[in-house]
C-alpha cells in the first residue's frame, strides 16, 4: 500500500492548457451508496451495470460462461478471484503514475472486472455501465479492468452516467490488457452530469499483432479531464484512437490522447473531433511517440475543433516525438468556426438554423459516430448531441 504522504508527494497529471488544480480532484471521499434499480442497461444483453456499490444488472450467456469468461463487479471479483485481481490491477496503469491515479488505487471501492480467456470470439457486444450515485455529496472512485486473451475478439460498449443532483467528484481508471493476436473495439460514451467534476484515465497495453481500437464519445456536462493512452508494446501492435467531444455552457473538458509505439511495425493513429458552444472550453492534446528500435512503425494524428460561439475557447495541440528513422509519422490540427456556406446552403433549403447546426455537427463527428459498435450506440450519441444543443445557455 502507498501511504497518504507518498500519494501527495506524486505530481499531478499534466493536461497542457487546462487549469484544473482548483477542482481539488486530489481531495476525495469515497461514497458508500447502494441501490437496487437498473438505470440504463436493456435486458437480455451480455453485460453488467454497477450503480454506486451495487450490481444492478448482470448477464452473461451460457456459452461465454462455459468458455471461462468472467464478468462481475470489482467487489465480487476481489472475493471470488483475489489472486487474479491482485495480479492484474495496476499492471497497466501503475499506482505511482501520478497523484490522482495513486489516490484511485488506494481508495476505489467499486467498479467492473472482465476476464476473457484465449481463443474466445464474443458472441455479442459486451455492455459495461458505471453509474455515479450523486445523492449523498460523497465522491465516486471506481476502477475497471478488462483482460482479453490471445486471439480473442470482443466489441465493448462502456457507459458512465451521473444519477442524482448532489455536487460531487469522480475518479475512474480503466485498464485494458490485450494479449497477442487479440482484436478489440472499445467504445466509451461518457455523460457525467453538470454537478460531477471528474478525472478519467484509460489505458491499454497491446501485445504482438493485437489490435485495440478506441471509440470515445465525451458528452459530460461538468468539468472533466480525460487521459486516453495506448501502449503498443508488441510487434505489429495496432491502435486507432477516435475521439469526439462536445462542450456547452461554461464547462471545461481537457483531453490528453497518447499513443506510444514500442513494438516494431506498430501502428498508432489518433483522430479527434470536438465542438464547442457558449462559453465552454475544449482542449485536445495529442501525443504520438515512437521510441528507438520501433522500426517500421506508423504514428499519425489529426485533431479538429469546431467553434459555434465567439465566446468559446478551443485548442488542438499535436506533439510528435520520434526517436527512430525508419518510420512514418504526421499530424494535422485546426480550430475554426462553422462553415457559413454550409449553414447558408442548408437554411436556403428551408431548414431552420437549429436543425442546420445539428446536421453540421453530426457530419463533423460522423466518421467516429459511424464506428460505434451498435446502432443503439449511434442513436445514443445522436441523442446526446441533441440534448446538449437543447440545453445551450445562450
Amino acid at each position: 500500500m502507498v501511504d497518504n504522504s507518498a500519494v501527495q508527494s506524486l505530481p499531478l497529471p499534466t493536461f497542457a492548457k487546462v487549469r484544473y488544480t482548483s477542482w481539488q480532484l486530489d481531495e476525495m471521499v469515497a461514497a458508500r451508496e447502494e441501490t437496487t434499480k437498473a438505470y440504463f442497461t436493456a435486458s437480455h444483453v451480455n453485460g453488467i451495470e454497477v450503480s454506486g456499490l451495487s450490481t444492478t444488472y448482470q448477464q452473461l450467456s451460457d456459452n461465454m460462461i462455459a468458455r471461462g469468461v468472467i464478468l462481475m463487479s470489482m467487489s465480487q471479483a476481489k472475493r471470488e478471484h483475489p489472486a487474479r485481481v491482485e495480479k492484474l490491477i495496476g499492471s497497466v496503469i501503475s499506482k505511482t503514475t501520478d497523484r490522482l491515479s495513486a489516490q484511485n488505487f488506494e481508495q476505489f471501492n467499486t467498479g467492473i472486472f472482465v476476464y476473457i480467456p484465449e481463443n474466445v470470439e464474443f458472441d455479442d457486444v459486451l455492455h459495461l455501465t458505471l453509474n455515479h450515485l450523486a445523492t449523498s455529496g460523497k465522491d465516486f472512485i471506481a476502477r475497471i479492468f478488462v483482460y482479453i486473451g490471445s486471439n480473442s475478439q470482443v466489441d465493448i460498449l462502456q457507459e458512465m452516467h451521473t444519477i442524482g443532483l448532489e455536487k460531487t467528484k469522480a475518479s475512474v481508471i480503466i485498464e485494458v490488457l490485450a494479449d497477442s493476436g487479440a482484436k478489440v473495439t472499445y467504445a466509451n460514451i461518457d455523460s457525467f452530469g453538470e454537478q460531477t467534476t471528474a478525472f478519467v484515465n484509460r489505458e491499454v497495453t497491446v501485445a504482438d499483432h493485437a489490435t485495440v481500437d478506441w471509440q470515445n464519445a465525451e458528452f459530460n456536462d461538468g468539468n472533466v479531464i480525460i487521459r486516453l493512452a495506448s501502449q503498443l508494446n508488441g510487434e505489429g501492435a495496432t491502435s486507432h484512437t477516435n475521439v469526439i467531444g462536445l462542450t456547452t455552457k461554461k464547462q471545461t473538458q481537457g483531453l490528453v490522447t497518447t499513443i506510444l509505439n514500442r513494438g516494431r511495425h506498430s501502428v498508432g493513429h489518433i483522430f479527434q473531433r470536438g465542438v464547442i458552444l457558449n462559453r465552454s472550453t475544449l482542449v485536445f492534446n495529442g501525443i504520438g511517440k515512437i521510441i528507438k528500435g520501433a522500426k517500421g512503425s506508423d504514428a499519425q494524428q489529426e485533431s479538429r475543433v469546431l467553434m459555434l460561439s465567439r465566446r468559446a475557447r478551443g485548442d488542438a495541440n499535436p506533439l510528435l516525438l520520434i526517436d527512430e528513422n525508419d518510420v512514418t509519422a504526421g499530424h494535422a490540427a485546426s480550430v475554426g468556426r462553422v462553415d457559413e456556406n454550409q449553414m447558408y446552403y442548408l437554411m436556403s433549403r428551408g431548414i431552420s438554423e437549429q436543425v442546420a447546426r445539428k446536421l453540421v455537427i453530426r457530419g463533423f463527428m460522423g466518421e467516429v459516430l459511424a464506428q460505434m459498435p451498435t446502432k443503439a450506440a449511434q442513436r445514443q450519441v445522436i441523442e446526446e448531441i441533441e440534448r446538449k444543443l437543447r440545453h445551450e445557455d445562450d
